[in-house]
């Protein structure tokens, strides 16, 4: 069976709904498939109604942001209880964390001449489907096209919304530690995000995978689309030394050449799958 454990909807910052995005994943093959937009389960209930129309397995997921050493850290988390009083508070809190944080995009924007940015960028979401988010960067960067500031999205993020741009606004997003214990206490399997895309030295690296695993973390995304042949093994020494579960996924936010549903580089056959386990986590609300 073809598995894919990272990829977004309309309910985050990706372009599909969710039962649109479960059809496709099925037409592309993907059998079991994770379900992980940032920071809310808002599009599992509709991805789950579609899976299972299509007798396919659907994981509860979802990627949550937090910090660490100073940097915007992500964590896959699976399999788990999408009741669980800490993890429904922790979602609450990112909720309205990332509505101040648009907020704050729309008036820094407004201060050098591109007034409206959340009203655009919230009509973008919503044409995409609708959601109770907030907008995210790429809804911005759609409206600043549209509105004739920049030319496409990529100059709307190396211009305006890019790490260390003025979009670029910075949330009071939870500790490392934090975010991992919110997810162990929902029962879920855990693993740490595209690892290779923070801006690490390989020693900082190192030393993140470390506190990851001292918080209670479980598994490297050992493999993220396609990114290059050397990283995926380089992150496969990593999860070699240090005994962990690996995690794979497309990272998939909308169709085109570099980024689909199920594609993304093999997994080195000698690294324990986390889908593995799954079967043996405590979560009654996962179809399993």
């Amino acid at each position: 069976m073809q598995i894919d454990l990272h990829c977004h909807s309309t309910a985050s910052d990706g372009a599909l709904a969710p039962a649109a995005l479960v059809a496709r994943a099925f037409e592309r093959g993907v059998r079991v498939l994770a379900l992980t937009d940032h920071d809310t389960l808002e599009g599992l209930d509709e991805a789950r109604e579609a899976a299972n129309a299509l007798d396919m397995q659907l994981i509860n997921g979802i990627e949550l942001s937090c910090t660490w050493g100073g940097a915007t850290i992500h964590v896959l988390g699976y399999a788990f209880a999408t009741d669980a009083p800490v993890l429904q508070q922790a979602i609450a809190d990112l909720r309205r964390g990332r509505w101040a944080r648009a907020e704050e995009i729309d008036r820094r924007l407004a201060a050098k001449g591109m007034p409206g940015a959340l009203e655009g960028a919230r009509a973008v979401q919503q044409e995409l489907g609708d959601s109770g988010n907030a907008p995210a960067r790429p809804h911005f960067a759609e409206f600043l096209v549209r509105g004739g500031f920049v030319s496409d999205r990529a100059e709307a993020f190396r211009k305006w919304l890019g790490a260390g741009k003025l979009g670029d606004v910075k949330q009071h997003w939870p500790t490392l530690a934090e975010a991992v214990g919110t997810l162990r206490s929902a029962g879920a399997w855990i693993s740490l995000a595209h690892p290779w895309q923070y801006n690490f030295t390989g020693a900082k690296r190192r030393k993140l995978v470390a506190d990851f695993i001292q918080a209670g973390g479980h598994a490297l995304e050992v493999v993220n689309g396609l990114q290059p042949a050397d990283q995926v093994g380089n992150l496969a020494v990593l999860a070699r030394e240090f005994g962990m579960l690996v995690s794979a996924g497309s990272d998939f936010h909308a169709p085109c050449e570099w980024s689909e549903l199920g594609m993304y580089r093999p997994l080195p056959d000698d690294l324990p799958p986390i889908w593995g386990r799954f079967r043996h986590a405590h979560s009654p609300t996962a179809a399993l």
